[in-house]
């Protein structure tokens, strides 16, 4: 009850101020100014938290440049499938992918992710569903000319059949934000870019498996999506992957990637 009191004279005392303070370029910070009460200053982790030696395993020059070569031509070969297979994918692989992508670096390691792995076909056929719905409006009245005339060669509509027929369906949501043991709120720091990384993480590790997937941001499917898998609010969608082998007439786009001189400035 002590505490409880203590919190909600700290919230009324700043309850004139802003919510979120601005930073100097006038952007709202994503954290509130708590630093007049040290009362509510508590680290996210244990500040007495051990550090460890580390000592990774040590790799000769040769065994480090051939290792980069390898994970190069692997990766080179990683491309978006549309079209899946629907033989499904032992657990223990997509556990493990999972796990790969919560090895990710965040902001003051909050790890502020959650992976929706949906393999139930009658819930992959309603994300579907609500999908194509919103995709439709999307298309037809949301997306400009622009942006559909870019898509084309890409053969992408708003059916998407991949959605019900990829043996998994990996949903990643960026937590905005989540609670104490103690009720406070715990701030997610640079959430945004911890989640893309731990996405990119998780796009690596289904390539290094040998299984492929489509990268797809529902656009407008956000909250649907959320309450049709009972997540809190304080999660939002940010990719959703079907994850699979590709079927065995899937087709990709015969593209390029730009070369190493156009994304690479040595200083």
């Amino acid at each position: 009850m002590f505490h409880k009191n203590r919190m909600e004279a700290h919230y009324s005392r700043t309850a004139a101020k802003k919510k979120f303070a601005p930073t100097a370029g006038g952007r709202e910070r994503d954290y509130p100014n708590d630093e007049d009460d040290p009362d509510i200053l508590v680290p996210a982790i244990p500040e007495n938290t051990p550090h460890i030696p580390y000592r990774p395993l040590q790799r000769s020059d040769e065994e480090v440049l051939q290792r980069s070569r390898e994970y190069y031509e692997l990766m080179a070969k990683r491309r978006t499938v549309r079209s899946f297979s629907t033989e499904p994918i032992p657990q223990e692989v997509l556990n493990n992918i999972v796990r790969t992508a919560g090895t990710s670096p965040s902001g003051a390691h909050t790890e502020p992710w959650t992976f929706i792995v949906v393999q139930d076909q009658e819930t992959k056929t309603a994300i579907r569903s609500i999908v194509e719905e919103e995709e439709d409006l999307n298309y037809t009245k949301r997306m400009s000319r622009q942006w559909v005339t870019d898509l084309k060669p890409f053969a992408t509509t708003a059916t998407k059949p991949y959605l019900s027929d990829a043996p998994a369906l990996i949903l990643v949501f960026r937590q905005t934000h989540s609670w104490r043991e103690d009720g406070r709120k715990r701030m997610h720091y640079y959430s945004e870019i911890s989640v893309a990384i731990a996405a990119g993480i998780l796009l690596a590790a289904i390539q290094y498996c040998g299984l492929v997937a489509l990268t797809s941001t529902p656009l407008n499917c956000n909250s649907r999506l959320r309450d049709l898998l009972s997540r809190p609010v304080n999660e939002r969608l940010e990719l959703l992957l079907p994850v699979g082998r590709p079927h065995s007439d899937a087709t990709v786009p015969d593209i390029t990637r730009k070369p190493l001189e156009e994304i690479m400035i040595k200083v």
